[in-house]
């Protein structure tokens, strides 16, 4: 999930008459989740549909781009598929993976900018590296919170429903799971999700996720560990 900037513009406070005005600019960044369309587009749709029923209020106003480098787009299939995602109520910010002129009219405002670069901090490692902070939370997270954090997150409570954890590394639940956990959220595959009790919305690891009725009924309310297995994502109890 790339961060995206934008652009504040400060004036300053007024200055003697006959001196020259400036204009400060201030960076600032924040969090966007990357939507992947793959073909056939309809299915997929779809999918995005059963995501947000069993998931309500997962897009909710967080900014999403859309990279639709993975179809075959025209600007006619873009402008429609734009459309369906509108009707959705996600709100996109940004289109890559096409020629920005298949975007046109009030969709030529998505067009993203050439020549960025990654910042803020959710940063993509380099290749073959890890993450090597950790985040220590030591009070339960509530519904409707986000705890995001480039590295492994700890949480010495539980994760309450509508709330939810983003790690770039892995993530650690010393109580109950009972939101969203999304783990390697900066492309690491080698990342896990540990809880004590489990009975998540949702289960994330860079990029592949499981919702809750996935989830083997045996595994509700056990200790359980995540991981990637190729492109499938397990759940296995501890114990």
């Amino acid at each position: 999930m790339p961060p995206a900037a934008a652009l504040q513009i400060v004036p300053n406070t007024p200055e003697p008459e006959g001196k020259r005005r400036q204009v400060r600019f201030r960076g600032r960044s924040f969090m966007a989740l990357v939507l992947t369309p793959e073909p056939p587009t309809d299915d997929w749709l779809a999918e995005l549909d059963a995501l947000a029923a069993r998931s309500p209020g997962f897009f909710g106003d967080r900014p999403v781009v859309l990279d639709v480098s993975a179809i075959k787009a025209s600007p006619r299939t873009l402008a429609a598929l734009l459309g369906q995602l509108e009707s959705r109520g996600v709100r996109l910010i940004g289109v890559e993976g096409c020629d920005p002129k298949f975007l046109d009219g009030p969709n030529a405002r998505l067009a993203m900018p050439v020549g960025g670069r990654a910042a803020g901090e959710l940063s993509a490692p380099e290749p073959g590296s890890v993450a090597t902070g950790s985040l220590v939370v030591e009070q339960p997270v509530r519904s409707g919170q986000t705890i995001s954090f480039n590295g492994d997150v700890t949480i010495c409570g539980s994760v309450a429903s509508g709330a939810e954890v983003i790690a770039s590394g892995s993530i650690h639940v010393y109580g109950a799971l009972r939101g969203r956990a999304i783990a390697g959220s900066a492309g690491n595959s080698k990342a896990r999700i540990f809880c004590r009790k489990l009975d998540a919305e949702l289960l994330a690891i860079d990029g592949v996720y499981m919702t809750t009725e996935r989830l083997d009924a045996k595994l509700k309310g056990k200790a359980v560990k995540a991981w990637l297995d190729g492109e499938n994502l397990r759940v296995d109890a501890l114990d």
